[in-house]
């Protein structure tokens, strides 16, 4: 069976994750959970600031959810137009979301990091439900890939405006996942 998504009327599916389960037990070993988690937390925050983007996460995957074990959503700031604001959706990311919402989920059965400039130049994921709700316009995101060869999820940064990532960007988010995986490894090392 492919790994390619079925396109219905109106939205995209998601594609088909064959390692959900493998997933589940590679991150019991290594102790991760879905609960937030300060050092995911801090390491999204840092995420953040070296791409000057609003959101970034650090992601799990199950076979029904997305949740953000670290999270950091920027404060809306008082320079924050007034009609910018009033036109943006009111939603913000949360700690978890359905596994049909986002790029995240590609990422992680594709196995390869995704640069989204501007979500609407792809009519393949232009129609995600993020847009709408959110209203998330560029996405930049890599595969945490563990030692064994299990994709555990992602980490991503999002904006609610067009960002040029280009190469700089896809080099920054490779370097931090694989940075993201030596820091887990190394706290599975310590649990055990």
């Amino acid at each position: 069976m492919s790994n390619e998504p079925i396109e219905t009327v109106g939205h995209l599916l998601t594609p088909t994750d064959h390692e959900t389960s493998l997933r589940a037990a590679r991150m019991h070993e290594l102790g991760l959970r879905d609960f937030p988690d300060k050092e995911f937390d801090e390491f999204a925050y840092e995420l953040a600031q070296a791409t000057g983007a609003p959101f970034a996460m650090v992601n799990f995957i199950s076979d029904e959810r997305q949740y953000f074990a670290g999270l950091y959503v920027a404060p809306r700031t008082q320079t924050d137009s007034a009609l910018a604001v009033a036109s943006a959706p009111t939603e913000e990311p949360d700690r978890e979301m359905p596994r049909d919402h986002g790029y995240c989920p590609h990422v992680v059965v594709r196995r390869l990091p995704l640069v989204l400039d501007d979500v609407c130049d792809y009519p393949r994921f232009a129609g995600n439900p993020v847009v709408d709700k959110i209203g998330i316009r560029s996405y930049l995101g890599a595969p945490l890939i563990d030692r064994t060869g299990t994709a555990l999820g992602t980490i991503c940064v999002v904006d609610r405006e067009p960002r040029p990532w280009g190469r700089p960007g896809l080099e920054l988010i490779k370097e931090r996942a694989a940075e993201l995986v030596s820091r887990i490894h190394r706290r599975g090392a310590e649990g055990e």
